[in-house]
């Protein structure tokens, strides 16, 4: 007769956390490919004057732009739209502003832009119901 005594094998309690480190990986490489999409912004070379910086504590502003080009474009968070002409520029923030009507607007024009364009594109702000309008410039070294 055998004397040994039978032991009981008893299930591993770990958890293997390989897949998730694979899971995370692949989530990383996603984002880090969608970034530059999701970050659209116009370039604009700003004019340069010294100027009050906006409260932190505002939000974030519908930014109306026109670059070198001539061609105009809405920005609103971390989109922008481009648009063909100063109507579309108005309709566009026109209903931006009826979802809230005290976000700030401001006018980022391209320093190579004529005056005459940058006074059209606050004229079609005006007339789409914008009462307010700053400008965006870069600081005086």
């Amino acid at each position: 007769m055998r004397t040994h005594a039978r032991r009981k094998s008893r299930a591993v309690a770990e958890i293997n956390v390989v897949p998730y480190i694979d899971v995370m990986l692949v989530l990383l490489v996603i984002f880090i490919a969608t970034a530059p999409v999701v970050m659209q912004g116009v370039t604009v070379d700003l004019p340069k004057a010294t100027a009050e910086a906006m409260n932190e504590d505002q939000r974030t502003p519908i930014i109306a732009s026109i670059d070198r080009a001539g061609q105009y474009f809405v920005s609103v968070d971390t989109s922008s739209v481009k648009l063909p002409d100063l109507n579309e520029l108005a309709l566009e923030v026109k209903k931006e502003l009826q979802k809230d009507p005290n976000r700030p607007v401001v006018v980022q024009g391209d320093a190579q832009v004529t005056y005459d364009s940058v006074i059209q594109l606050m004229n079609a702000l005006k007339n789409a119901g914008v009462e307010q309008v700053g400008l965006v410039t870069d600081p005086i070294e």
